[in-house]
């Protein structure tokens, strides 16, 4: 456990807190999550709270996204995993797809060079067939132009389903035995782990989920199996950076035994 680490309830809240030190704490006070998950959930209780249609709450959310990028780079954290639109998000109105998808492409648009610019490599998490042709295009621009950053990793999953993800990983498995391969006698977890979207990463250090819902929504679920979570009753929109601080520092004060017992 780490002493005198600022409460991370006050943190975010206080209009006296200096990022500056908030930061420089983080840095001093133990090792920052190399990893880091989000979900990022609560733009329609965004929207719905100002009487205001659901697209701009995700179009405010996109904002958080650039809190939260700039954020992870400031405190060195090297990957950034966000859960952005899941295979269930597929069954909602048209209307409001079409919202999300335009909003990706202003995204891109709006970010590749900043990111490019930043160190920043994005990487695309998801069963990409199901976009649309435009979409597709605006996500093969962003991941060529932003690659070869070594600054910060940051993998958006779009169209992603964490159940579809293991059954892909299974079927890779499969196709190995099949072909004479792999023997399935000597299946290990790691040779599922090697067959995940995230393989080149590893697993996050912590998870955040945001707007309070304490749920893991088929997100990530092989790879959260050791991860620290935290729940915020922050709504995305509203993320800050100093939320982004707030919880490195709560990550900080934990002690972390993957299912062994501390000396």
């Amino acid at each position: 456990m780490t002493p005198n680490l600022p409460s991370p309830v006050s943190a975010a809240t206080s209009p006296d807190v200096d990022h500056e030190d908030l930061v420089d704490q983080i840095r001093m006070h133990g090792d920052v999550p190399r990893h880091i998950a989000i979900i990022m959930d609560g733009n329609g209780r965004w929207a719905r709270n100002r009487h205001l249609p659901r697209p701009l709450g995700h179009k405010a959310g996109m904002q958080a996204v650039r809190n939260v990028v700039e954020a992870a780079r400031r405190v060195n954290v090297q990957v950034l995993t966000l859960f952005a639109f899941s295979q269930e998000n597929w069954a909602r109105p048209a209307d409001e797809i079409a919202a999300l998808m335009l909003l990706l492409e202003e995204y891109i648009a709006r970010e590749t060079q900043e990111l490019r610019e930043s160190g920043v490599e994005v990487h695309v998490l998801g069963d990409l067939d199901l976009l649309g042709p435009r979409a597709r295009t605006a996500v093969t621009r962003m991941t060529e132009a932003t690659a070869g950053g070594t600054v910060l990793q940051l993998n958006l999953c779009i169209s992603y389903g964490s159940r579809a993800e293991l059954a892909r990983a299974a079927r890779l498995v499969a196709q190995e035995v099949r072909d004479g391969r792999m023997d399935p006698n000597e299946i290990t977890e790691d040779d599922i782990a090697q067959r995940l979207y995230t393989a080149p990463w590893g697993d996050p250090d912590l998870l955040i989920r945001t707007s309070g819902e304490q749920r893991l929504s088929n997100f990530l679920l092989w790879q959260l199996a050791y991860t620290e979570l935290l729940v915020t009753p922050v709504l995305w929109p509203d993320f800050k950076h100093l939320d982004l601080y707030d919880a490195v520092l709560e990550y900080q004060r934990r002690e972390r035994r993957f299912g062994r017992v501390s000396v």
